[in-house]
């Protein structure tokens, strides 16, 4: 292998050519799951269903040249409700909301921390992950999960129904015991052989953007401190990762049918994230202008940073050009050897997916591969 290969193919994750995880849902599974809810089907065989899928799923993925497969999100309604509402002590809800991302979200549903906190032991995400694995083969069997700020911002912070009946004495109690889950649950997916976890964490948004650092005070915390906070409790939750784990960070503006819930850049973040959080490395949402420029990123230590240049938004394909002269703007903040690229977030962070055809779905993909390619052996 020449040098300039070996500073290309990375042969650990994250890698230069990455995604987020989420794919577009095939209209076999989405009748299946159609057939479930009505009763036409068990479970049993929505199961099969979803296990087909997902193999077909993970060979596309291998010919298109991702060194990282996914199960696509295909078993789940959302990308964090499910993984969170199994957990002991969440309440999930059903309501109405008004101008979520831009309108085009009418019901939601949402959790509250309602008693004491634990990771079950039994979590399905566990089987669903072992499966991933088992039709993987020589590629990494990446597998993704909502972060620990997810529960404490939605289930906590942002919470009515926590702020109007707390579960816990004081914020310090809860965080504790949200830390305590994701150890628990860094452990049991290593132990089902997961090397390649990736927290998703969009409540980093909430902390970037100024109406909801404005929704943050209405409720009587401290923006600047709930960014501490934020970190503390990232830190902490990886306290025992396992030196051969990497987990990384993945943080956007939000994706819902092609719509965005935060803007802001990363800059009233960037000291508590970039500089504290010990993450191998950052998924990072850079698609558009509501992300800002590149220049928080001069807090990167030795951390990989994916720059997600590639929108999932919309199927027009960006210029390759334009795209590499980004990478070396950011490169002037970031050693590029410490780059990598993908699409800025999943292609469908809800069984909905976003507003894009399924060719244009690989054909983004094909381009970020296409780029690694030749900007790391260029």
């Amino acid at each position: 292998m020449s040098q300039q290969q070996a500073v290309s193919k990375r042969t650990t994750p994250p890698f230069r050519a990455d995604q987020v995880g989420s794919f577009l849902r095939p209209q076999a599974l989405k009748e299946a799951r159609e057939q479930h809810q009505q009763g036409k089907i068990t479970k049993e065989e929505l199961r099969k269903i979803e296990d087909r899928e997902i193999k077909l799923l993970v060979e596309k993925q291998k010919e298109i040249g991702l060194q990282a497969v996914t199960d696509g999100e295909f078993r789940r309604t959302w990308w964090h409700l499910d993984f969170i509402e199994v957990l002991e002590g969440i309440r999930v809800y059903e309501y109405e909301v008004k101008g979520l991302f831009n309108g085009a979200m009418k019901k939601a549903k949402g959790y509250t921390v309602a008693s004491k906190l634990a990771f079950p032991k039994d979590h399905p995400f566990l089987e669903d992950f072992k499966y991933l694995k088992s039709i993987a083969g020589e590629h990494a069997a990446k597998l993704t999960i909502p972060g620990p700020n997810m529960i404490f911002h939605s289930g906590v912070i942002a919470s009515q129904a926590y702020l109007d009946k707390p579960a816990y004495p004081t914020l310090t109690d809860v965080a504790q015991d949200i830390v305590q889950v994701y150890q628990d649950a860094i452990q049991a997916f290593y132990d089902a052989g997961c090397r390649y976890l990736q927290l998703d964490d969009t409540s980093w948004g909430a902390l970037f953007s100024d109406d909801f650092r404005d929704k943050l005070r209405h409720n009587g915390f401290d923006p600047d401190e709930m960014t501490k906070t934020f970190a503390d409790i990232t830190v902490e939750a990886l306290k025992h990762k396992p030196s051969d784990m990497v987990v990384t960070l993945h943080i956007c503006r939000g994706n819902f049918k092609s719509s965005w819930l935060y803007q802001g850049g990363y800059e009233p973040i960037v000291e508590q994230l970039f500089s504290r959080v010990n993450v191998d490395g950052f998924f990072l949402e850079f698609d558009s202008d509501r992300a800002g420029d590149f220049k928080p990123l001069r807090h990167i230590k030795d951390q990989q940073v994916v720059l997600g240049l590639i929108t999932t938004k919309t199927g027009v394909m960006e210029d390759k050009e334009a795209i590499k002269k980004r990478v070396q703007e950011a490169a002037e903040m970031v050693d590029i050897h410490q780059l990598c690229i993908s699409p800025q977030c999943g292609f469908a962070s809800t069984e909905e997916g976003n507003t894009i055809a399924e060719q244009e779905q690989w054909n983004k993909l094909g381009l970020v591969v296409e780029l690694a390619q030749e900007i790391w052996t260029s």
